[in-house]
């Protein structure tokens, strides 16, 4: 049985993660694809058990290395019982971010050493990389305009827009560096023009020859 593909969405908050992955969801299940949808602090109970303790605002503060620790908790339930198990199975696994985040958010924003984040990223998920990741990209101040007007911030929707500033710098030097697996789509044009990249870009993933 063929292997099913691996597609990651990533972004900073407000850039339309949510809508633009039904859409490339809708494009490939169109086209015949079995899609599993997952997310990223998530996708299993125990993750979102983890994911409830990282987004939600405590009176206890979440030290930086635990954050890391905790995503990758999160990361290595969510790999090892939904993301591969279906790729094995010739599904298609569409998740709504993953190391790339923790790279950004935590390594960008936060300053933990990249390195580090790479080594505990090997340790917890291996070769199991995105196939195709796609950034969603806007300015940190169009992106936070547009998540205000959602439900009371997160821990991290907290954040000031000089830690944005940082995690979007570093998701476009990631998809500088990586050429050959990352698609940037500018998120600030009309919600059709990004539609109508999305369904390109499909189209071209299903032809594989995306990059």
């Amino acid at each position: 049985m063929e292997r099913g593909k691996f597609i990651s969405i990533e972004g900073i908050e407000g850039v339309g993660k949510s809508t633009n992955m039904a859409t490339l969801v809708e494009c490939l299940e169109t086209a015949g694809r079995k899609v599993l949808t997952t997310r990223e602090p998530g996708g299993t109970p125990l993750a979102e058990d983890i994911r409830d303790i990282l987004m939600n605002r405590g009176d206890e503060p979440v030290p930086e290395i635990a954050e890391v620790l905790l995503m990758f908790a999160a990361r290595s339930f969510n790999v090892n019982n939904v993301i591969v198990p279906a790729l094995d199975a010739g599904t298609w696994v569409v998740c709504d971010r993953f190391t790339d985040s923790t790279r950004a958010y935590q390594g960008g924003g936060r300053g933990i050493p990249m390195e580090t984040i790479d080594l505990v990223a090997d340790w917890v998920h291996g070769d199991t990389w995105p196939d195709v990741t796609i950034l969603l990209d806007a300015p940190v101040e169009v992106g936070m305009e547009r998540a205000g007007q959602r439900s009371e911030p997160d821990r991290f929707e907290q954040e000031r827009n000089e830690f944005f500033e940082r995690v979007r710098e570093c998701y476009l030097r990631l998809a500088m560096s990586e050429p050959d697996r990352f698609v940037v789509i500018d998120t600030t044009r009309g919600l059709n023009e990004v539609t109508n990249d999305m369904r390109t870009l499909v189209a071209q993933i299903l032809a594989d020859n995306v990059l």
